[in-house]
């Protein structure tokens, strides 16, 4: 059975950004309604919040260290026989720091780890191979506390039984750039494809 799930996070609006960028939102909505839609924290304002519930069936959103919005802290949930948690970050240091997001992983109890508030996306394979890093980078771009990548981002993730595909979507300019990544868990650890 076919997953796909939108992860976006780190909109900052309107405290950082005024808006989304065009180009990625209607890319977004063109593909919706999303099976399933992560938000990794600090949307910061409840338009984004409403925007972001609109997108899918089941959505999962965490508060981010600049939401106070009354959101979860945490989000779990299971899809393909894979155990997915979400958390925004705050408290790994240095930001995205993978030995630590892996603690965080097994505190938790889950094989992917989907984070957000380095505002610079990546996906890797944490430490003993045992959990999937995955983070979106930011929607809008906007700087953060330990600098980010400065370019809009958001990921699709695609599940075909154990194996992810992840796609990352940027914005250069005018132009989308997509990189993609494929893992498969052997049931004991990811693999890179």
């Amino acid at each position: 059975m076919l997953a796909r799930i939108l992860v976006i996070g780190d909109t900052h609006i309107p405290d950082r950004a005024f808006e989304i960028p065009r180009e990625l939102v209607s890319r977004i909505e063109r593909e919706k309604p999303w099976e399933l839609v992560v938000f990794t924290g600090d949307l910061t304002g409840q338009e984004v919040l409403r925007w972001v519930r609109s997108l899918g069936e089941r959505v999962y959103i965490v508060r981010g260290n600049m939401d106070y919005l009354p959101l979860p802290k945490t989000a779990k949930f299971e899809v393909e026989g894979l155990n997915v948690g979400v958390h925004h970050g705050d408290g790994v240091y240095p930001r995205g720091d993978v030995l630590k997001l892996s603690s965080l992983a097994e505190k938790m109890g889950v094989n992917v780890l989907i984070t957000g508030h380095t505002h610079s996306d990546f996906a890797r394979i944490g430490v003993k191979g045992k959990v999937l890093l995955l983070n979106p980078g930011s929607l809008t771009g906007v700087w953060g506390g330990g600098g980010g990548s400065y370019t809009p981002s958001y990921m699709v993730v695609e599940t075909h039984g154990a194996t992810l595909a992840v796609l990352r979507v940027k914005l250069r300019g005018a132009s989308l750039i997509e990189e993609s990544d494929l893992f498969e868990w052997t049931g004991e650890s990811w693999l890179s494809k």
